[in-house]
């Protein structure tokens, strides 16, 4: 080997070397800048609802309005902030209904538990929240995932749900596979997720008409909740979740209303998914409306209104 191949050599193996330091020191510079804005972040996040305490942890639940019937929120899956998330959809429903947002374990102001996320659990929980408060007559109405959750729900206590709403809730004939939740945590445990989010703040889901603050508020609950472990376990038994709902169905008197999106891109025959759903309901309703899975975000007005008019036309049979 001449002196000009060692030199060659020599210039590479230095190269090589300053590039794995830099990428350590930037993957260090993230991991720590994370840590920081992690810690300073509880300092500023904004606590609201109450808490109840659920097989000795708490759960957050927010009561608002007044009105004599009563709403109850279900969330969809991975929702930092159920409340905040929900807040279009709460401002146009609380001048006529009090409307009861809860928050499941390992979301929003929620403990995370150690009880695996199995559907009947989850469920379990929720009706222990709302039994602590005296809530035993209302309407169940949840988003996404929701659907799943709130069929086993109305099955378990139907003298207590007078109706359900679905937002775009899922079926348990549609597909689904577990989450890898793995690479998600990675990036969120080594910074690189908040690294990501701030170069696109599009990344965290929020509603387009809240304020500015209400849009941090929603960033920081994202990134304190984003895959602990309740939403990775919810994640890997999704699949086990929805085929322990496949053989129920809504209760024939129960009144049903789904806001649907009109033309789902991402599952064929969503509305016909539905309407099986509801082929031996009494009084059920579809409402297609244009919008994404989010209908909350911008069809709230129009939600309140059809659900106002479903639900003074199906009280007396439900009853």
């Amino acid at each position: 080997m001449n002196n000009w191949t060692k030199k060659l050599l020599k210039w590479i193996l230095l190269a090589i070397a300053t590039v794995v330091v830099l990428i350590i020191l930037f993957v260090a510079i993230v991991y720590t800048v994370n840590a920081v804005a992690s810690k300073s972040e509880q300092k500023n996040i904004q606590h609201y609802g109450q808490t109840v305490m659920v097989d000795g942890k708490r759960m957050n639940v927010l009561i608002q309005g007044t009105g004599e019937q009563t709403i109850v929120l279900l969330p969809g899956f991975g929702t930092a902030s159920p409340v905040l998330d929900f807040k279009p959809l709460i401002d146009q429903l609380t001048p006529n209904y009090r409307i009861v947002v809860v928050e499941p374990f390992g979301y929003g102001w929620s403990d995370v538990t150690d009880k695996p996320r199995a559907v009947d659990q989850i469920t379990s929980e929720i009706h222990d929240a709302l039994s602590q408060l005296n809530i035993n007559n209302y309407v169940l109405m949840g988003h996404s995932i929701a659907g799943i959750y709130g069929l086993d729900y109305v099955n378990k206590y139907p003298h207590e749900v007078t109706a359900f709403a679905g937002i775009d809730t899922s079926v348990p004939t549609q597909p689904v596979e577990a989450m890898d939740t793995q690479t998600i945590s990675l990036l969120e445990k080594s910074g690189f997720y908040r690294l990501l989010v701030n170069m696109n703040p599009a990344q965290i889901m929020t509603p387009p008409d809240v304020n500015e603050e209400t849009k941090q508020q929603i960033k920081m609950i994202t990134l304190h909740n984003m895959m602990n472990a309740d939403i990775q376990s919810e994640a890997a038994l999704l699949p086990a979740n929805f085929n322990a709902v496949q053989r129920l169905q809504f209760p024939a008197n129960l009144p049903v209303i789904f806001f649907l999106v009109k033309n789902d891109p991402e599952i064929q025959n969503w509305i016909p998914l539905h309407e099986e759903q509801i082929k031996h309901s009494t009084h059920a309703k579809i409402v297609p409306l244009d919008g994404t899975h989010y209908l909350h975000y911008t069809q709230s007005k129009a939600m309140a209104e059809e659900l106002t008019d479903f639900l003074s036309k199906g009280h007396s049979e439900h009853r």
